[in-house]
């Protein structure tokens, strides 16, 4: 046995058995590629090998988008965005049968899209909805069902750091406005997907409705949302408009909601402090992950396991929609056990050259990917999402995954017609330009 073949196989069997034991994803991989390098030590120039990877990983200008648009968002969170968004939501669809639920996946959307994070979209749309489902006679775990899997949205329609991230993992193939643009209308299919089960659901269980609401009592919501609604506008349309940076736009971003949240006068100056402590946690975690990723991923091209994955997909399949459903399924596995960031960073580099071989554009493949992963954040056993919802709901994850199935269903139909029909995800970023 080669000492190559024997490095791969200490890589992935001490990751998983790491993962095994509970040890924390970001440590997993620092070990296991650590691991690794030390069989290849006569071929590398020390141990300092992954240090420099991890550090020069994340020296990236378009990295610095992430730390601004985490500390947005938690502005956003605590500034009285999520209530404002949801009372829009909910005049618009109010009327119909279950509307509340309606609420939740629009509200989701919004404030996701906004703050372009999952977590907070289920934490903070979750704390409000399950209690004002739950007077309208919706079950709680039905409740964190809706919010679980409509808060993943938000990491597809702009601004969303994982699309960031996915565009320095494919090394300046895709582009960042590209991507923004291309996850619009796979964001949007996905929440109209989800409120046509909640339909289907509503009709058969006979959930109750409210009563139509005026146009002027509509209009005043509008209004009350619409600052909040611009920032989307402000960010995304200055980023495709070349006008500045995805880093430049998210610090923008957060100038912008610290002057929204202060003037609606849920937040003070005082509280400043313990948000820029929450957001510089969160971000520390988040650079952690991408840190240790990156020298994973740089590993993989060392021992080049994108070539091989390559050859044996190429050689084992000759037709190139059966190798995107493998490729999927395999994502979909890895997505119950690996948090989203890492996978992006991981295996982005080793299936990306396999897809744009076969004629995949890679804006498609990253809008494919994150919403393949997104699916991982709902499932158990390392399902962030889905232990998030089930905690604001108070109920159990246990009593949340039968009437979780039907949702992921549907998330897996969407998948499925977002990879088979490029369009869906294409038509915006070519009819920009982009």
């Amino acid at each position: 046995m080669s000492i190559e073949v024997l490095s791969i196989i200490v890589l992935f069997v001490s990751f998983f058995v790491l993962l095994m034991m509970k040890v924390p994803v970001a440590y997993s991989i620092g070990i296991s590629t650590t691991l690794s390098l030390l069989l290849n030590i006569d071929n590398l120039p020390g141990i300092t090998t992954i240090a420099q990877r991890m550090t020069t990983g994340i020296d990236s200008f378009a990295l610095l988008a992430i730390p601004f648009f985490v500390l947005a968002g938690e502005i956003m969170k605590r500034g009285g965005i999520a209530n404002r968004l949801i009372n829009f939501a909910k005049s618009l669809v109010v009327s119909l049968p279950g509307g509340l639920a309606y609420v939740n996946v629009l509200a989701s959307m919004l404030f996701g899209a906004i703050s372009g994070s999952a977590i907070a979209a289920t934490s903070a749309i979750g704390s409000i909805m399950t209690d004002r489902m739950e007077e309208e006679g919706f079950p709680r775990e039905f409740s964190a069902s809706v919010n679980i899997t409509s808060s993943t949205t938000g990491l597809l329609i702009p601004p969303s750091n994982i699309l960031i991230v996915y565009a320095l993992a494919s090394g300046g193939a895709a582009s960042v406005a590209a991507l923004f643009i291309a996850g619009y209308l796979p964001g949007i299919l996905l929440g109209v997907a989800l409120m046509g089960y909640i339909a289907f659901v509503a009709i058969k269980r006979d959930f109750s409705k409210g009563d139509r609401l005026p146009f002027i009592q509509i209009w005043t919501y509008f209004r009350k949302a619409f600052f909040s609604l611009l920032l989307l506008v402000i960010v995304v349309g200055g980023i495709v408009a070349g006008i500045f940076t995805a880093t430049e736009a998210s610090v923008i971003a957060v100038l912008y909601a610290a002057v929204l949240a202060l003037v609606y006068g849920v937040i003070k100056t005082k509280d400043f402090p313990s948000i820029l402590l929450t957001s510089a946690k969160t971000t520390a975690v988040v650079m952690f992950l991408i840190c240790t990723s990156m020298a994973m991923s740089w590993l993989f091209s060392f021992e080049g396991i994108p070539e091989l994955m390559s050859t044996f997909l190429l050689d084992q399949f000759s037709n190139k929609f059966i190798i995107f459903l493998v490729i999927n399924v395999i994502l979909l596995i890895i997505g119950t056990f690996m948090d989203i960031t890492p996978a992006v960073l991981i295996f982005t580099p080793i299936f990306l050259p396999v897809v744009m071989e076969l004629g995949m554009d890679p804006v498609h493949f990253g809008i494919v990917l994150v919403l393949n992963l997104c699916i991982g954040l709902c499932t158990p056993p390392v399902g962030t999402i889905l232990f998030v919802g089930s905690g604001v709901a108070n109920v159990s994850v246990s009593q949340v995954i039968k009437p979780l199935l039907p949702f992921l269903a549907i998330m897996v139909i969407v998948l499925l017609l977002i990879l088979y029909i490029p369009q869906i995800t294409m038509i915006l970023p070519d009819l920009f330009g982009l």
